[in-house]
């Protein structure tokens, strides 16, 4: 018996289906894909944790500066 009652012959079924269905090079770009978001998802993690480490709040909107354009835009309107 495998995992859960699955037997590795099952497992071998529904790989082939799978592989029936999707083709493997789109089962590859899946694969890429999925392992691109995980890397990412992991460095994200790493990097907010580094920030609570460090003591260092993550940056809030209001503490960031202005873009230039909104600046102009908002002297513009209050001119008027």
């Amino acid at each position: 018996m495998g995992l859960g009652g699955i037997s590795m012959w099952q497992l071998l079924i529904v790989l082939l289906i799978v592989v029936l269905i999707f083709g493997t090079k789109r089962l590859k770009t899946i694969g890429g894909d999925l392992g691109g978001a995980l890397k990412s998802f992991r460095k994200a993690m790493d990097s907010d944790d580094k920030d609570e480490d460090d003591g260092g709040s993550p940056r809030r909107i209001e503490d960031s500066q202005p873009d230039a354009e909104f600046e102009e835009q908002k002297d513009k309107t209050e001119s008027s």
